[in-house]
């Protein structure tokens, strides 16, 4: 059958089928709102850790400009000197730094969780395959993918080129003001440079997030097949189903019918029942139905019976009544003890006599059946 389109999939996904996709990494994932994360981060990082970072870097620059006349001729010095410098320069930023780290692991999280997908990692040399890349490079989703890249350049083009031409002044006055006032001057205004870039790159997240979940669901859709397919994966085919389920009742119909060479009388109703029981005194407290059946299975219980010399007794009452309240191994009803235990004793003294060490019993006539353990057949319409 050939694959089906993409506009033959109609149906919502299923959870399964979402477990599924989480399973190999596929999570919706917004690489402008990780940007956008990133960037607030260090604005932010930046405005929390100002006067921190401007005593360290005022630190480091008055560090790196005032050394003595014969340590500038020295290549171990300075070399000390500049590993100082940079220790401090990396101390200042290390908080924001820190933050920045944090905010890596925590954006991509806050949109489509915690995902541990080793699938999602494992090499795969399909996608090495040359007509398989020239197709990505031509297909819708890049051309989505270029459209939001240059729309998202012209936004920040545009914000930065604004920012900047309203601050040239403040930049080009930096250079006349001292040291003290420059840094935190400085700062300030690439914070405030980065709080409006910030805020264009907050627009274009809003815009991608909505787009990336949607895009993934449409991703995942599936078919009316996919969906029987999937029902079929998980509850097991229903052929199948019959079949192990025909295979086991075949199996449980030959352990019961071994049983039936043991049992010590079968009773019958003459032809749609028969109950076979068995009783050993040492092991049971009463007898125990080892095999039962109606039509086809009792008439091959009544055939077993006879060609291992089992008793086989017309009883219809008592046999309608143990097929209907007694299940296969368990031991007859306490209300029927005195129907079976006469039976018993009659087959037990037709052993005998067979043998000829008795006389021929009598045939025993029809016990009786308590009211709650009486089963009566319908009368035909």
């Amino acid at each position: 059958m050939a694959e089906e389109s993409d506009l033959e999939k109609t149906e919502q996904p299923s959870p399964r089928r979402l477990e599924k996709a989480r399973e190999e990494g596929q999570v919706a994932r917004s690489r402008e709102w990780v940007t956008f994360a990133l960037l607030a981060t260090a604005a932010g990082g930046l405005w929390l850790t100002s006067g921190l970072l401007q005593a360290r870097l005022d630190g480091a620059l008055r560090h790196s400009l005032s050394f003595e006349r014969q340590v500038g001729f020295d290549t171990a010095s300075m070399l000390a000197q500049a590993q100082s410098i940079s220790f401090d320069g990396l101390i200042a930023v290390a908080p924001v730094l820190a933050m920045l780290a944090l905010a890596a692991l925590l954006a991509p999280m806050m949109l489509g969780g915690l995902v541990f997908a080793p699938q999602a990692v494992a090499p795969d040399l399909s996608k090495l395959s040359p007509l398989a890349g020239l197709g990505r490079m031509f297909s819708t989703q890049s051309l989505a993918d270029l459209v939001k890249a240059l729309a998202k350049s012209a936004l920040i083009g545009a914000v930065g080129y604004v920012v900047i031409k309203g601050r040239i002044g403040e930049m080009t006055a930096l250079l006349a003001e001292p040291v003290q006032l420059a840094v935190p001057h400085m700062l300030g205004l690439v914070a405030g440079s980065c709080a409006w870039i910030v805020g264009a790159l907050l627009l274009i997240a809003l815009v991608d997030v909505p787009y990336q979940v949607w895009s993934l669901h449409q991703k995942l859709r599936m078919s009316k097949e996919d969906l029987k397919q999937e029902h079929k994966e998980s509850d097991g085919d229903p052929h199948v189903k019959a079949r192990i389920r025909k295979q086991q009742q075949a199996m449980a119909r030959r352990r019961m019918m071994s049983q039936v060479p043991k049992a010590d009388l079968v009773l019958t109703n003459p032809t749609h029942f028969a109950v076979a029981l068995r009783y050993d005194d040492a092991l049971m407290r009463a007898p125990r139905v080892v095999a039962k059946g109606t039509d086809l299975v009792a008439q091959r219980i009544r055939e077993i019976a006879r060609e291992h010399a089992v008793e086989v007794v017309e009883s219809p009452a008592l046999a309608r009544s143990l097929y209907h309240h007694t299940d296969l191994g368990q031991e007859i009803p306490t209300g029927l003890y005195t129907a079976v235990a006469e039976l018993l004793a009659w087959v037990y003294q037709l052993r005998r006599w067979r043998a000829g060490d008795a006389a021929q019993p009598a045939t025993p006539g029809a016990p009786a059946i308590p009211a709650q353990l009486q089963f009566s057949v319908p009368e035909a319409a």
